[in-house]
């Protein structure tokens, strides 16, 4: 399989140009099935096979499922900066940097699950209470130096979450043959 499929199993996201009610709907059951997803799919794993990569130069599984936690803190905080200031800009991170903190490199993932579950049950809570006009919100996102509305974000996060379910699924598919 070539790199960029591995890199991105299921292509990048692709925004609608109209967002419809039913996107919204179904990015967010997206967002809130993501922890049950993420948990069925790492459950029963050891930590060697925690420790497989998707592809050559990769994140392990559980520096997957540790980015997970780290970047869906920081968007439910976009959200609710969106939803609360006028057009903010918002601060970028380093994910890369972050995915190799001790924390991230630890193989009990079981603190990262729990923050997921509680995190995604508020994030959907949250999603599910928006008006029409609260998503058409936007951030400025100084890295790509670009407004995004709320709307656009949530399709974005679900992206993120079936974007990195696939990278879990792909590392267990190779069962450590990129780790060499």
């Amino acid at each position: 399989m070539d790199i960029q499929k591995l890199k991105f199993p299921i292509g990048e996201f692709k925004c609608p140009e109209k967002i419809s009610n039913t996107n919204i709907i179904q990015w967010i059951s997206d967002i809130e099935s993501f922890p049950t997803t993420i948990k069925q799919l790492t459950n029963e794993l050891s930590p060697a096979q925690l420790n497989w990569k998707y592809r050559p130069e990769g994140w392990t599984i559980k520096q997957l499922v540790h980015h997970c936690a780290d970047s869906h803190i920081n968007a439910i905080s976009r959200f609710k900066i969106a939803l609360t200031e006028d057009s903010p800009i918002i601060r970028p991170y380093y994910e890369d940097r972050w995915a190799n903190l001790p924390d991230a490199l630890e193989d009990d993932i079981s603190n990262s699950l729990l923050l997921l579950e509680g995190l995604h049950s508020r994030w959907s809570i949250l999603l599910r209470s928006l008006s029409a006009q609260q998503l058409k919100l936007t951030f400025i996102h100084p890295e790509h130096n670009k407004k995004f509305s709320v709307e656009e974000n949530i399709g974005n996060y679900a992206w993120h979450c079936n974007h990195h379910l696939a990278h879990i699924k792909l590392a267990i598919e190779a069962k450590g043959i990129y780790n060499k």
